[in-house]
């Protein structure tokens, strides 16, 4: 009986070799005809197959060639009798920066737009392989880095008319300056770890005028959004786009979109631009948007379970619509390290929405000098002159805007304790776009 079992058990284990071995070889091939049409096959395809045994996980991975995929077989089938799975292409990234701004990229595993589901593999993303390098090397030893080096690169400025824009100008160089020498000091005490596509996820692509917008809300968005789609063709005015267009619409790409090559060639080649605000004037205009006013989705979704958790005796018309939320409710809801729902965009630490000490923006606007940076912007750009950027507030026109003194009323409602732990929460946007700390 032994002896049969172990006939089984070869005959099972042969079987799935040749199973692996052909599926990499379709994943090959595909790949192959794949990169005759975009060029980037060198750049980003590689195979892997993992071993599993006793508990333990072993990864090998190579460049997709006919002898490679021979050679992973071969490995994989000296250690038979295990059991081995085939990983797909690699399409994202894992990046980050240490102490000598360096980026590497290592791999997670993506098959047509599905994540895999065995979890982060360790394989290089190649984007120079050295003609040297010998596929005899011991699967894991190759780590190569991608680099983009955190570098202040000068504005081009011919395209600005006017002496007007001089002292916006000297405002843009300072913001550049201060933020660049900042991350410099950050990431020497901190390595800054996150996936690439979720980094530029925030990012939107404006190819004719080679622009990457990273997307902050509460800090002019809308508008910018509008703007974007005016430099790409899709409207003829800023005025002539409604706020459901804008937001749901779909217009324009986001960064993530691309593949890695064409995200690395538009970080190093495009004007990349973000805007910001005070933190906690931005967290405050979030509230007043979203709790309110009436909102389909905020209510049921975040409005329900803050009041479920952290209003007592709440009654049955809260506890069913969500509306009503309080902004110390609120803030209990976001100082919470167990939140009964998720973050939000709108309230989200910029830090963490576009990553700008991992991403070297080339320009910093300010929601607060937001009209003359944004069109000194479009200026940079070569944006036809009869753009402007729009003075329209999107929506809540009749609502008074966000200001210090708005957010010194809101902040009346929570103690002292709260004040200050609200603002610990902002303490990184507050120092890396250099905004006055509060009194708290």
């Amino acid at each position: 009986p032994s002896d049969r079992v172990m006939n089984l058990r070869q005959v099972f284990v042969s079987l799935l070799m040749f199973g692996v071995a052909g599926l990499l070889l379709f994943m090959y091939l595909q790949a192959w005809i794949e990169g005759q049409h975009t060029g980037t096959v060198g750049f980003w395809f590689f195979l892997c197959v993992c071993v599993f045994w006793g508990g333990g996980v072993q990864f090998v991975c190579a460049k997709p060639t006919v002898s490679s995929v021979n050679r992973v077989v071969g490995w994989v089938g000296e250690r038979a009798p295990k059991t081995y799975c085939p990983l797909f292409p690699v399409k994202s990234a894992l990046v980050y920066i240490d102490s000598r701004q360096e980026m590497a990229i290592s791999g997670s595993r993506h098959w047509q737009g599905k994540a895999d589901p065995f979890g982060a593999v360790a394989v290089s993303l190649v984007s120079r392989l050295s003609d040297q390098q010998k596929i005899s090397e011991p699967p894991l030893s190759q780590f190569r880095e991608v680099y983009l080096p955190l570098a202040l690169r000068p504005l081009n400025k011919t395209l600005v008319k006017g002496d007007e824009w001089k002292d916006v100008g000297s405002t843009q160089e300072k913001r550049r300056s201060f933020l660049y020498e900042f991350c410099q000091k950050y990431n020497s005490r901190k390595k800054l770890r996150t996936h690439l596509v979720h980094m530029v996820s925030r990012i939107y692509v404006e190819d004719r005028h080679k622009v990457l917008y990273c997307e902050v809300p509460k800090a002019g968005c809308s508008n910018w959004k509008r703007v974007l789609m005016v430099l790409n063709g899709l409207a003829t005015s800023t005025h002539n786009i409604s706020h459901d267009d804008v937001h749901y619409g779909k217009h324009l790409r986001k960064l993530d979109s691309y593949d890695l090559k064409g995200i690395y060639t538009r970080l190093n080649t495009y004007t990349k631009t973000i805007f910001v605000r005070d933190p906690l004037e931005r967290l405050v205009s979030a509230f007043r948007d979203k709790f309110e006013h009436p909102n389909s989705y905020y209510h049921p979704v975040f409005g329900k379970a803050i009041i479920k958790k952290y209003r007592h005796n709440a009654d049955e018309e809260a506890l069913k619509t969500g509306s009503g939320v309080k902004f110390k409710e609120f803030i209990q809801y976001l100082l919470d390290s167990h939140r009964p729902v998720g973050m939000d965009i709108h309230w989200e630490q910029v830090s963490k929405l576009c990553y700008p000490c991992l991403i070297n923006y080339d320009f910093i606007g300010k929601f607060e000098t937001l009209e003359e940076d944004a069109n000194y912007f479009l200026q940079l750009v070569g944006a036809p002159a009869e753009l402007k950027f729009p003075k329209f507030k999107d929506r809540h026109s009749s609502d008074e805007r966000t200001s210090a003194e708005v957010v010194r009323q809101y902040l009346k409602e929570l103690s002292k304790e709260e004040r200050q732990l609200t603002y610990d929460f902002y303490y990184l946007d507050y120092l890396m776009f250099n905004y006055t700390s509060p009194i708290v």
